[in-house]
């Protein structure tokens, strides 16, 4: 499963927090940061999947 979210992650950053963490903060966040530039929102979504599976 975290490989999917990776990938998602990389295609669409907000499916990929979605899928980890639900409606929370980071979710929003993460849309913050995909409208303000692609690459903020697909480094956030990854470190937010990478923390997560720890």
């Amino acid at each position: 499963m975290s490989v999917l979210r990776i990938i998602c992650a990389i295609l669409l950053p907000p499916l990929g927090v979605f899928l980890t963490v639900g409606f929370k903060g980071a979710f929003w966040l993460n849309i913050l940061l995909t409208l303000l530039g692609f690459l903020p929102g697909i480094i956030h979504a990854v470190w937010i999947i990478a923390k997560h599976d720890q």
